[in-house]
């Protein structure tokens, strides 16, 4: 009895000290994640949580976003989440962004994963024409996204109407040309095609790396007036402070360097940027609200400290974490080599098989060939000695009728003798008798004359 009392109150003691939680979604570039986070959390630990799940150690870069009519803010760090102004209903909804940019993307962006985070966020930014980008630079772009998603281009996989679904360019460049889905992807694909042999992490570093150079990269712009109402946008980025003409977002009309400025600090709606340089006057702008001029201030202060913790030596964690990426990266580097390598056998062992396939048909072809010449040629030699034969009798015959022959002529040739003798003969006579008849012709004309001759004799006498 004793034991299940004991037992009911270790169950009730338990049950009382298990914390209340809350649902939290966190939302990502390319993910979503829920956890269960005690009432007591403060904003640092929620991030914690999350960084950890994502394998993310470059923290600095990064922070929880949400939404308050319609303005953006982020969760601080040592702030309960649920005691921010956002809202009760579960899951609390935060995006886990970028929110401050490295000045040179390549030297500073360590992890894999770090990169990868960037590169999608920009991307959308480019897409959604929060950053301006040139036509050209546009294509080239997309080529290297393609690169990041697909691999290697390949001819025989890769055909027509593969990026049909593909978003790749801004709709501004899209509708600046006349010009087809399909003639967009010729020329994506044309750039595609060169980037052979990069690995995603390398093509979305390729894609940060022409991104970082464009006017609107990293840059935070808020609406501000000056001391005489003049509407302006105020720019803040890693490099500093920037004034714009509202109309222009690519060019400021003035700077304000990390490094030239002395101090900034706000009064209610009221800000006021003092530089080193003394002889520059005093800057002041006033924001519409106060949740953006604590906005502005929170961008401000964490710029200004990676811009002056990049010109210090890295700290024992940046280097261990550098030094590893080095050995991930040469040790990727290997891997893709033997890869390639592997491939390369691989490609050479088929282009050997497809040869010796080739070959050994082609000798099928040619032993077919030769049965087959071999056949006809028995055919032939059957049929040529079946005209060798007829040839031969045809030869008999022909002799036959040759010798035939000869016999007619010599009878010929021998009838022709006779023919000729007779001949001869038979003119001889007919001379003869021609002789004869001419003899009996001058003896009667002579006994003509002579009876006449005696007649007028007796005529006379």
């Amino acid at each position: 009895m004793a034991g299940a009392i004991a037992s009911r109150m270790s169950f009730s003691s338990l049950k009382r000290k298990q914390p209340k939680t809350f649902t939290v979604r966190i939302v990502t570039m390319d993910a979503e994640m829920e956890f269960n986070c005690e009432m007591k959390w403060k904003g640092k630990d929620l991030f914690d949580l999350v960084c950890r799940t994502l394998g993310l150690r470059e923290t600095w870069f990064f922070g929880l976003q949400y939404t308050i009519k319609d303005t953006v803010a982020w969760l601080k760090m040592d702030k309960k989440v649920l005691d921010h102004d956002v809202s009760k209903e579960e899951p609390v909804t935060f995006h886990f962004l970028a929110k401050f940019y490295p000045e040179n993307a390549e030297e500073e962006l360590v992890q894999e994963i770090t990169q990868h985070l960037f590169f999608l966020q920009v991307k959308k930014q480019i897409l959604d024409e929060k950053i301006y980008c040139p036509p050209e630079a546009s294509v080239l772009l997309a080529s290297y996204a393609v690169q990041a998603k697909y691999g290697d281009y390949d001819p025989s996989v890769h055909k027509r109407g593969f990026l049909a679904q593909e978003e790749l360019l801004p709709k501004r460049v899209i509708n600046l040309y006349q010009m087809t889905p399909e003639m967009w992807e010729e020329r994506i694909t044309a750039w595609y095609a060169e980037h052979r042999g990069r690995a995603r992490d390398e093509a979305e570093m390729e894609y940060l790396k022409i991104a970082q150079d464009l006017e609107m990269y990293g840059v935070n712009y808020f609406a501000i007036r000056n001391k005489k109402g003049t509407e302006l946008l105020l720019g803040v980025d890693a490099l500093g402070l920037h004034i714009y003409d509202p109309e222009n977002r690519l060019t400021p009309k003035i700077s304000f360097p990390w490094n030239e400025i002395r101090n900034i600090s706000y009064s209610d709606k009221e800000f006021t940027i003092k530089p080193l340089d003394k002889k520059i006057d005093v800057f002041k702008f006033n924001s519409s609200k106060l949740r953006v001029n604590k906005l502005i201030l929170q961008l401000c202060i964490g710029n200004h400290d990676l811009f002056m913790r990049r010109r210090k030596a890295d700290s024992l964690e940046v280097q261990q974490m550098k030094a590893q990426a080095r050995e991930e990266k040469a040790r990727k580097q290997m891997e893709r080599q033997r890869l390639a390598r592997e491939k390369q056998m691989r490609e050479e062992a088929e282009r050997t098989r497809d040869e010796l396939e080739r070959r050994l048909l082609q000798m099928k072809e040619e032993a077919t060939m030769a049965n087959e010449a071999l056949m006809r040629s028995e055919e032939t030699a059957d049929l040529l000695a079946e005209k060798a034969q007829i040839t031969e009798e045809e030869a008999k015959l022909l002799a036959q009728k040759a010798a035939e022959a000869e016999q007619e002529m010599q009878r010929i040739k021998a009838t022709a003798i006779r023919t000729e003798e007779e001949k001869r003969l038979m003119e001889q006579k007919v001379l003869e008798a021609e002789v004869l008849a001419l003899k009996m012709a001058e003896e009667s004309e002579r006994r003509v004359k002579c009876e006449a001759l005696s007649v007028r004799a007796r005529l006379l006498a």
